[in-house]
């Protein structure tokens, strides 16, 4: 592999999240080559600056890392088995940093070394103002040879890299964290919802829990109301931030490896039926923080 700072990557996926995160590495010195399947994608990267590629396989062609940033696990392995694998070069880096299920992750790590390559899975935490920011938190699942390789690209993205274990277990962790996440951002809203009736401004309930026992990320960023966080997305009419059909995605993901590990989890199962409800309506394209509109009118 080259040295870090002139790495060649390949870069599938540049949505949301996708697109600030190769923009960070094109900032960081590397040459980037994306693709797309989404026009609209396709001209926001070229408007960025970032040459896209006619194909997946044109762009992973010479790379040196191939990042996947997509949608969900049938994508990872479809395209890893169609065109990824095949058109790159033998011993090349495979960083999947799409949020998939843990036996999704084992496949795609499973097909890259029968191909001759190596395959880390590394989904993110931080949404959107993360990817920008450059303080994305990934959970990595490989070989210590494997994270140790990857670790000065993740470095550009991310503000805190967390070798988890062995393939899988970055998305085991990842679905772990976003249960946290679901479940804390319903209480959070119900709280809020049980003040408002009991007459607490919010100002002065989030002054007390954002300072109290209480206190997690849910209020002190994501905070579901608006005043008292500015850049919460509940300032800015609930636009994601993380998208609630996403939050529900992930949560199915969750409620899977529920099942399969038969895992008591009522608050889990619970958060993930609230949240499927929510992504039916409105919170498809509405940050997961507003939920709390949901929860304050009766529909979840």
């Amino acid at each position: 592999m080259t040295e870090a700072s002139t790495m060649r990557i390949a870069f599938l996926g540049l949505g949301h999240m996708g697109l600030p995160m190769a923009q960070n590495l094109v900032a960081a010195g590397h040459e980037v080559h994306g693709f797309d399947l989404m026009p609209a994608a396709i001209e926001a990267a070229q408007a960025a600056g970032i040459p896209v590629a006619a194909s997946g396989a044109d762009a992973v062609a010479d790379a040196d890392v191939v990042i996947t940033m997509f949608p969900a696990g049938r994508h990872v392995i479809d395209a890893y088995r169609t065109e990824l694998l095949a058109a790159a070069r033998p011993g090349t880096l495979f960083i999947e940093s799409s949020t998939i299920a843990v036996d999704e992750a084992r496949a795609a790590h499973a097909l890259a070394l029968a191909a001759g390559h190596r395959n880390i899975d590394a989904p993110v935490s931080g949404g959107v103002v993360g990817a920008e920011n450059g303080t994305l938190a990934f959970m990595v699942g490989g070989s210590d040879e494997d994270f140790a390789a990857a670790l000065p690209v993740l470095e550009v993205m991310g503000k805190r890299i967390v070798h988890c274990g062995g393939p899988g277990l970055g998305q085991a962790a990842k679905v772990c964290n976003n249960m946290v996440l679901a479940v804390s951002q319903i209480a959070v809203a119900e709280a809020f919802v049980l003040g408002e009736r009991l007459g607490l401004e919010h100002q002065a309930l989030f002054d007390v829990v954002s300072q109290a026992s209480g206190q997690c990320w849910s209020i002190t960023t994501n905070c579901p109301v608006p005043g008292p966080v500015p850049t919460s997305p509940a300032n800015r009419d609930y636009q994601p931030g993380f998208a609630g059909s996403l939050m529900a995605k992930d949560l199915g993901l969750a409620l899977q490896a529920i099942e399969q590990t038969s895992t008591d989890a009522r608050m889990g199962r619970l958060a993930q039926q609230l949240y499927a409800a929510y992504a039916d309506g409105e919170g498809a394209t509405r940050d997961f923080s507003g939920i709390i509109t949901d929860i304050r009118d009766g529909r979840v």
